[in-house]
Parts: C-alpha cells; structure tokens; sequence
C-alpha cells in the first residue's frame, strides 16, 4: 500500500503500526459487516486508514488535504461523504470492533479461572 502520511520517522512508524493493526484485526471485513463499502473511487478502508492515521498523528484533516506536500489518497469531498454516508452502519462496526479487541487482546490477560469483568468509567 502507498503510503498515505510520511513527513517524518515518527509518522512512518505510526503508518507501519496502524498497517499491522488493520490486518490484524480484520477491519476490512468490520467495514464489510457494517454497510461501509465502496461506491465509487477510493476503497473505504483506505479512506478510514488515512483517518485513523491523521488521529494518531494528531494532524488535522482540513490542514491535510489543504497540503500540496502530502499525498492523500482522495479529496476533501470523498472524506466528508465517507463520514456522512448514513447507510453506513457506524454502530455495528464499533460493536464489531470492541468485540473483537476484547476477545483478542483483553481476554488473554486474564486466566479461565477469574472471573472476566470490563469496567468503563469516564
């Protein structure tokens, strides 16, 4: 894949670990699940891995797109239209997503023998 934001190292290792993350935790298949799927143009989990690494870099989406300097992979109408579509089902991927990352990687922290328990507090 092309890279989507490289200005500095720092920004290189981010893509690398948001690359491993997204295969291996099958987001692509998330998106499928949840109506998230591509009309036309750029693929819908290029687009989310081009937000989620704008999120993790702490750069802004507006200043992004605005840049000549970095390659994005669609224009500022394709991201907002991505965000907005309302067939998309936004909810079932989230619920898809937790589900997952709490059997993968939460669950294996803990023996068979405790009792499981996940408290969310703000």
């Amino acid at each position: 894949m092309a890279s989507i934001i490289s200005n500095s190292n720092e920004d290189k290792q981010t893509e690398s670990h948001v690359q491993r993350f997204f295969k291996e935790s099958q987001l692509a298949s998330f998106l499928h699940q949840s109506n998230i799927r591509k009309e036309a143009g750029v693929s819908p989990l290029v687009l989310f891995q081009f937000l989620f690494s704008l999120v993790l870099s702490g750069k802004n989406l507006f200043r992004t797109l605005d840049s000549r300097k970095t390659a994005t992979p669609a224009k500022e109408d394709t991201v907002y239209r991505f965000l907005k579509n309302p067939t998309f089902n936004w909810r079932k991927f989230l619920v898809l997503l937790g589900s997952f990352l709490i059997r993968t990687k939460l669950f294996p922290l803990t023996s068979d023998d405790r009792e499981r328990v996940l408290i969310l507090d703000d």
